[in-house]
Order: C-alpha cells, then sequence, then structure tokens
C-alpha cells in the first residue's frame, strides 16, 4: 500500500510560501478519492487559517447594495432572516433552497459574483420586494363658477363633454348655474380638445364682481344691437354715474336701475327699470327699443357720434350735473378692453 504523506507537522506558518498549501492538497487529491481530497483540503485551508483570506467582515460593516443589481439597500439591512454557511454551500445553492434570488443574496451581504463565502459565516437571506403600493385615487378636480361662465366652454376648457359635466352635478341642459357655484370636472369623459380662447377676466380694474358682471352685460346687449366702441364706452361711464353700474332699487325722486331711469318719465314700469337687460336696451334705443317711441335712447339722437362723450351721455338722461359723465371716459375704454 501506498503511504499518504504525513501531515501531522507541517511547516510553521511563517515559513510556508503561498503555493505550499496548493501543491498538498494537489498530491493528496492525486491519492484520496474525491470527496476525502475535499475534506482534507478544507482541512489544510483551515490549518493554514493564519495565511487565509481574512474572515469576512461583521454584517453591520457591508456595504450597501450596489446600485447596477437594483436592489435597494435598505431592504437588505432590514431583513432579520440569516443563515450559518456548511461546507460545500454556495450563494446560489443557499438563494434556491430559500426562494431566493441569488443576486438579491449578494447584494445583501456586499458580495460580488466571484466572493467566497467559508463555512461558519453567517449570511443575511433577503425575502423578495413587496410590490409598490397601488397610488391613491386622485381626488376629482372641481371648478368655480365665475360671471359669464357657462357648462358648455367649462366642459370645453377642461376637455370633457357638456352631458359628462351635467351628470357628475346632477344637473340638466336647463339648469342655470351662478357664479359662486363648485362644480364637479369628471376625467376621461371625452378627448382632449384644443384649448378654446381665453375666457375674459372676473372682473375689470376698479370694479367688484357685481360691477363687472353688469358691465359685460352692457357689452354684450350693446354688441348684440351693432352699437360702435364709443357707444358703448358712452353706456358704461353713464351706468357708473347713475348708479355705480348696480342695479338699484331707488335713486332720486322714482328714479332706479342701472340708468336710474323713472317710470314717471315713460321709461317703463318698476319692474321693467329694474330688469338690467331691458334697461339697456331702452338707453340704446333704436329700432330694438323696448319702449317704442316713448322714449329716446342713444341711438335716436341724430348725430350722437358726434358729440362729446359727456354731451351724448347728458342727451339722453337730462341730468342736473351733465359735466359729470366726461371722468369716466377714460374707465370705460379699459372696461371695455378688459371685459369685451
Amino acid at each position: 500500500m501506498q503511504r499518504l504523506p504525513s501531515l501531522a507537522a507541517p511547516a510553521p506558518a511563517a515559513s510556508t510560501p503561498p503555493t505550499a498549501k496548493i501543491s498538498t492538497a494537489k498530491r493528496v487529491a492525486a491519492i484520496w478519492p474525491a470527496a476525502v481530497a475535499g475534506s482534507i483540503a478544507l482541512a489544510l485551508t483551515g490549518e493554514h487559517a493564519a495565511h487565509a483570506a481574512p474572515p469576512a467582515p461583521p454584517l453591520a460593516a457591508l456595504p450597501p447594495a450596489p446600485r447596477a443589481l437594483d436592489v435597494p439597500a435598505t431592504a437588505a439591512l432590514a431583513a432579520s432572516a440569516t443563515y450559518t454557511v456548511q461546507p460545500g454551500d454556495t450563494v446560489w445553492g443557499i438563494a434556491r433552497a430559500h426562494g431566493l434570488d441569488t443576486a438579491a443574496v449578494l447584494a445583501a451581504n456586499g458580495l460580488d459574483a466571484s466572493a467566497v463565502i467559508r463555512p461558519g459565516q453567517v449570511l443575511a437571506l433577503v425575502a423578495a420586494a413587496a410590490p409598490p403600493a397601488a397610488p391613491a385615487d386622485a381626488p376629482t378636480p372641481t371648478y368655480e363658477v365665475r360671471p359669464g361662465d357657462t357648462v358648455s366652454a367649462i366642459a370645453a376648457t377642461h376637455g370633457v363633454s357638456i352631458d359628462a359635466v351635467l351628470a357628475a352635478n346632477d344637473l340638466t341642459r336647463s339648469s342655470i348655474i351662478y357664479p359662486g357655484e363648485v362644480l364637479r370636472i369628471p376625467s376621461g369623459s371625452a378627448p382632449s380638445a384644443p384649448a378654446p380662447a381665453a375666457l375674459p377676466p372676473a372682473t375689470a380694474p376698479g370694479l367688484d364682481a357685481e360691477q363687472s358682471e353688469n358691465a359685460r352685460l352692457i357689452i354684450r346687449i350693446g354688441r348684440e344691437l351693432g352699437v360702435s366702441d364709443h357707444g358703448i364706452r358712452i353706456a358704461l361711464g353713464t351706468a357708473m354715474q347713475e348708479s355705480w353700474l348696480r342695479n338699484l332699487d331707488g335713486g332720486d325722486r322714482d328714479s332706479r336701475g342701472l340708468f336710474q331711469q323713472q317710470p314717471s318719465t315713460g321709461w317703463g314700469s318698476p319692474e321693467q327699470i329694474l330688469n338690467p337687460d331691458r334697461s339697456t336696451r331702452a338707453f340704446f334705443g333704436g329700432s330694438a327699443d323696448p319702449n317704442g317711441s316713448d322714449t329716446r335712447g342713444l341711438l335716436d339722437i341724430e348725430g350722437w357720434e358726434q358729440l362729446s362723450y359727456a354731451d351724448a351721455a347728458q342727451a339722453v338722461q337730462i341730468s342736473a350735473y351733465p359735466d359729470r359723465y366726461a371722468q369716466w371716459e377714460q374707465p370705460a375704454t379699459t372696461w371695455l378692453a378688459v371685459l369685451g
């Protein structure tokens, strides 16, 4: 029988070159079967531990998982499950036995694919990352109605259908919306539409919401009747001088409304004069005058466009203070530009 070389007295650690361990292991492998040779080689490795690679650092000192492996470092460090390496173990085998991804186990322990694990080393085991939480449902957008708004314009602005806006707010096509009302705007009800032309601002410089709404009404009726910008500016300034662009239920003697028209001089009943649409049409006069020939509006005055701003307003109003209209010419020009 061939005798094994003695293994009981290896050379002192300080004098054994690194290659001595390799040649000894090779000689053993040549004599004994592979399984026995592996055990002896493991013993040799332990015997020369002073010259082996330093043991793996404690888990707490490991660097965070490499970004290339796409595993969050916090997930690995937070894992509480561990495994103590046994002889013959590989990272791949450990990961497979625990139903884990090899790359995740490597990343959790600060290792790369070429790293060597040793018996007794403790590895952190990482469970599969939980799927991201579903995003919370976004709140339904809303819109606060402004003076002059319509459901169709609001729907077009938000790229949804009119019927969708009506249904979302329990409205019908005959419903009326009011400034300050908050409407729910459904999403995905219709394909996005090109943005419509910008709506005029809710208010004009120097005017509050009520005044701006009345000014917008005067402008709309003037446009409808074909009145020139000069005539619309005269109507705006006149209403500002007479009522501060408010539909007043009272005034000097029996005057009332936007233009402080008087029932006693034929401008209509108190109820008719308090209708701002009707009173504005009466101020403009002409062939569409609701009072017919009982009163004289701006369009009924011959050569009114050649008159000064104040004189044209005075020709309709017959005021005791005719010069006061002139102060509103420039502001009325701004209101028309902003609201018209």
